[in-house]
């Protein structure tokens, strides 16, 4: 379970010249890692709209490999990604795109995969270091980076089973923890929902692989900072 924050940096501290391009870029990039949850061998980047257009002198895409290495808007090292990147073995691919009517200019689709795992994530960078995240492996979503700083933010698949979602907030209920909004997502053809859910307290490391380990639950990532 990711021990770092996806929303740590809420304002435009940040190393590059835009918050659009760089810190809202870093901000997604942290965002695909934390649901990936795991180390990936390699990463691509459909760069849609003003992103395919600019990325190369505005260091977005600097950012945006950052941003999946673990590193906040802020940190020095994006500067040096790519070479951080191939010490690290991990293969990246920039491709300038288009994902259709529907997006902001400034959005990117990031696919990170491994021997064992794969995840696709869509996110635009809204402006002032501001995003939004729109998909989950096809799951279709609203997360906003303000939400996920002012909540405690869990995402959630599970198998389509009747109860399911009762079983993800009964356990909640049985922690005392009151859920301040949610939403769900139904992927057709694949017989799994994906929940995200705003919680007024946190859940500890222990709770959230509680959580993932009840039957019918694919699983659990949290966007915050876990204790143990």
């Amino acid at each position: 379970m990711s021990s770092f924050s996806l929303f740590d940096i809420a304002g435009p501290v940040m190393v590059g010249p835009s918050s659009s391009h760089t810190a809202g870029a870093a901000k997604i990039g942290q965002f695909a890692r934390a649901i990936y949850d795991t180390t990936p061998t390699k990463v691509h980047f459909l760069l849609h709209g003003s992103f395919g257009e600019v990325y190369k002198g505005h260091a977005t895409d600097r950012a945006l490999l950052g941003g999946v290495m673990k590193m906040p808007p802020n940190d020095p090292g994006i500067r040096d990604a790519f070479n951080i990147a191939e010490k690290a073995e991990l293969a990246y691919e920039f491709e300038p795109g288009d994902l259709g009517h529907g997006f902001h200019p400034n959005t990117v689709k990031i696919t990170l995969e491994n021997e064992k795992r794969k995840v696709v994530i869509i996110g635009s960078s809204i402006g002032g270091g501001n995003v939004e995240i729109n998909r989950i492996n096809g799951f279709d979503i609203h997360l906003t980076g303000n939400s996920a700083e002012q909540f405690f933010t869990l995402v959630v698949e599970n198998e389509n089973l009747p109860g399911m979602l009762a079983k993800t907030t009964s356990f909640l209920g049985e922690k005392g923890i009151r859920i301040v909004n949610m939403q769900s997502s139904f992927l057709a053809g694949e017989n799994k929902v994906l929940s995200v859910l705003s919680l007024e307290k946190a859940l500890s490391l222990k709770e959230i692989l509680a959580l993932e380990s009840e039957e019918g639950i694919i699983f659990v990532r949290s966007l915050k900072k876990l204790t143990q």
